[in-house]
């Protein structure tokens, strides 16, 4: 596949599958652009969220693109075909927008009592290390002892984790997301002691099963069956849902919920806009803008609250 990761092949070869309704029995020179219109027309109708057809529209306009290049076809029937907008909400019109679910301050506080006091083995450091840091989940998982420096309390991120069978033996190591997803992330004296502590209890585990541990460096390794294969993303969402149900919190939250928890109290802790998205690796987010603008516009508005609350005290 060339310089493709294979996570992309993969979400290409799915989007494709959503044309396979309409020209699976067709051949590709007798496509028209009416047809390939009324497709994606008919996938709206379907149901798909705006995102899905999004993706496939991209997909099948990349398809027909090669196939110019290549002389198969003379006229790209994607040319000047849309993906029909989804009629706005009142809301949307007043400027509303939906903003993700995330933790505020004391539950996150409370949220990670819980996981120190009834997690599982690693829970606690596990999700330390996201909240305090908003990394992705498959950037954690790929977490090797060497990105972490504890003397200058920096985390590199450099690589992510792959296996969509969740087979603790078949995992990949791919390049991050985005280029700027690669980075270097600042962290406190709260974090890099927990690491230390975590390392101390794994090398002890390394040790115990030196003949048949998978000593690769992972940070956050199994330590039951295939002991030292890094732990899988869908496992670590399963504690996750385990501790919010004990924390009696929101157990509908996801582990990028903890991204956008992230973002909110670098907010509330008055971090800039550019800050935040160089923490999280983005380049431009429009999720992690509204979870900023959000906050900030409370904070402002306290800000004037107290101004006029100084003046009437004159």
């Amino acid at each position: 596949m060339g310089n493709i990761k294979e996570s992309t092949v993969r979400i290409r070869r799915h989007e494709i599958k959503r044309f396979l309704d309409y020209f699976a029995k067709l051949k590709i020179k007798n496509i028209t652009r009416t047809q390939y219109q009324d497709a994606i027309n008919d996938l709206k109708k379907r149901g798909y969220a705006r995102n899905t057809i999004d993706g496939a529209h991209r997909t099948g306009r990349m398809i027909f693109k090669k196939a110019l290049e290549m002389e198969v076809l003379k006229k790209d029937p994607t040319e000047h075909t849309h993906v029909p907008k989804q009629l706005k909400t009142i809301e949307e019109l007043e400027g509303k927008k939906d903003l993700p679910k995330y933790l505020e301050k004391q539950q996150l506080k409370h949220f990670l009592q819980v996981a120190k006091k009834l997690g599982l083995d690693q829970d606690y450091p596990i999700f330390l290390l996201l909240s305090y840091t908003g990394v992705r989940v498959g950037e954690l998982c790929a977490l090797k002892w060497r990105d972490i420096d504890m003397e200058n309390q920096t985390i590199s991120i450099s690589k992510t984790y792959y296996n969509p069978t969740n087979n603790k033996k078949e995992y990949k190591l791919l390049t991050p997301k985005t280029p700027t997803s690669v980075r270097v992330i600042d962290v406190d004296d709260t974090v890099i002691s927990e690491l230390k502590l975590h390392k101390s209890f794994q090398n002890k585990t390394i040790m115990k099963y030196r003949d048949i541990y998978h000593d690769q460096g992972f940070v956050f390794a199994s330590i039951d069956n295939l002991l030292g294969y890094p732990l899988y993303l869908k496992k670590v969402g399963n504690r996750m849902t385990r501790l919010l149900k004990l924390a009696e919190l929101n157990y509908e939250l996801t582990l990028h919920s903890l991204r956008h928890t992230h973002t909110s109290l670098l907010a509330e802790a008055e971090v800039s806009l550019p800050q935040i998205m160089e923490r999280l690796g983005h380049k431009d987010e429009d999720t992690t803008r509204n979870v900023y603008l959000h906050v900030t516009k409370k904070m402002k508005k306290e800000a004037s609250q107290k101004f006029k609350e100084l003046m009437e005290n004159l």
